[in-house]
């Protein structure tokens, strides 16, 4: 663990002592250096269950696929925007840099706490940075809205987590993820406990988001800069997936009653959030929404507890927090040269940059699960998941799949085909730094394809 987190830490002082000059070349080698030495942690030797480098640090199968996503990451998004900060003053652009760097560092102990106390004081911080992300570095006025929807929205529903913990502390004794699984079950009779169940999710829900209290991610996800698009698409939302999972363990007698109504808004969200996606004209909402719509079908089937729900729910996190990160840095590649993100004005791009119109074919084809691709393989193991619990919710899932290829493919034609509009001049040719991120975003993605094991661990 220290491995990783030590030299994170050390990018604090690259970052404030590099020349200017060196600023990005810097931070962008270290930080991929970091990320090639997490990939070590794929390799799993442990026998237990548990990898600690001590009491409080540790990883298991559950938590290693998003650790190394997190620092996969960091590299990805200082090479998305230096393009957008390279003209602020120095001083700032070393600021930006460090709050990036300080959401990897809590992001990495968040995943990697072996204490519940300490995820949700991580859960918590990554906060701070991204509002500043958002509310300094946002494109337009809106992004102070958008501020104070992510932040207020995201409190209301995680101070009824710490009340829970604290209850949960108190009855058990242990916050301890490596004992409180082994621990007695708790007797859950009473409304009390109806409400403390509520308590323990709704946090995460409203993290990943739930259908309904969703509000604040196209807000969040429109104001912000690109770096802070991806950290939201790729890593945030998938910190409400995972303290699903963990929490999920010790609500067991309740769920079976309780989930019912969660489990309906998950699955109603795919079909309203897809056909929200039709009628789009901003390009970024339109791939914050099919967010909502992804993450829908990851809460249905973490809500189930079956083994495969689990596997293809973090399968299914992974592969689109890879692509939801790539769709960004191409809707922001095009903002950057046409300056509009309505796709009308900005559309038959595929005329004067037709490599860039293969990135996006490929991305759209990922997004709506295009088969030997993870997305699908997660997609059909939630599918089955759901199916085999109730019947009826293929019809539901079904019919969000056929929502999810006609929202990527309107959005892959409005984009790049049709009539280049004539207001559209002397946008400047595409840098090898987009290409290369473009890469860096489906490497991964096609190296999962090979080698899937790698992503479910802990089941087989």
């Amino acid at each position: 663990m220290l491995k990783v987190l030590i030299p994170t830490l050390m990018l604090f002082p690259t970052i404030w002592l590099t020349p200017l000059k060196w600023l990005w070349t810097a931070t962008a080698v270290h930080s991929l250096s970091i990320a090639i030495i997490s990939l070590a942690w794929l390799k799993w030797t442990s026998e237990t269950g548990w990898a600690a480098s001590n009491a409080y640090l540790a990883t298991d199968p559950l938590s290693t696929p998003l650790l190394v996503l997190t620092c996969w990451l960091l590299p990805l998004m200082i090479l998305a925007s230096q393009n957008h900060i390279y003209p602020e003053p120095h001083s700032r652009q070393r600021l930006y840099i460090t709050l990036l760097t300080s959401l990897q560092t809590l992001l990495i102990m968040a995943f990697g706490a072996t204490e519940i106390i300490m995820f949700y004081i991580m859960f918590e911080a990554t906060l701070i940075p991204t509002l500043i992300i958002i509310t300094r570095w946002g494109n337009q006025t809106e992004r102070l809205n958008a501020g104070t929807y992510f932040l207020f929205y995201t409190l209301a529903g995680s101070l009824p987590l710490l009340v829970a913990l604290l209850l949960l502390q108190q009855s058990t004794g242990t916050l301890s993820m490596l004992t409180v699984q082994f621990s007695q079950p708790l007797p859950l009779h009473s409304w009390g406990d109806k409400i403390w169940w509520a308590g323990c999710l709704i946090a995460f829900l409203v993290k990943m988001p739930l259908y309904g209290v969703h509000l604040w991610l196209p807000k969040a996800h429109v104001e912000a800069p690109i770096a802070g698009s991806m950290v939201l698409a790729a890593v945030l939302l998938k910190l409400g997936g995972y303290g699903m999972m963990r929490m999920m363990i010790m609500l067991d007698p309740l769920s079976k009653e309780l989930v019912y109504p969660f489990i309906i808004l998950a699955l109603w969200g795919i079909i309203m959030t897809g056909s929200i996606c039709l009628r789009q004209t901003d390009l970024k909402s339109l791939i914050a929404y099919s967010s909502v719509s992804h993450m829908g079908l990851v809460a249905g089937s973490i809500l189930i507890q079956t083994p495969w729900g689990f596997s293809g729910a973090i399968i299914l996190m992974i592969a689109h927090g890879l692509v939801s990160s790539m769709l960004f840095c191409l809707s922001n590649t095009a903002y950057e040269r046409t300056h509009t993100r309505t796709m009308i004005l900005a559309r038959g791009l595929q005329v004067i940059f037709p490599l860039t119109a293969v990135w996006w074919f490929i991305a759209n084809l990922a997004n709506l699960a295009l088969p030997p691709l993870p997305n699908l393989m997660g997609e059909l193991m939630i599918i089955t998941t759901l199916f085999s619990w109730s019947p009826w919710t293929i019809a539901l899932t079904g019919t969000g799949t056929l929502i999810t290829a006609g929202y990527s493919l309107y959005m892959f034609l409005m984009s790049q085909r049709g009539p280049t509009p004539s207001h559209i001049m002397k946008l400047s040719p595409f840098h090898t730094r987009e290409h290369l991120l473009m890469a860096l975003h489906l490497i991964p993605l096609l190296l999962i394809m090979t080698k899937p094991e790698l992503v479910w661990g802990w089941y087989y």
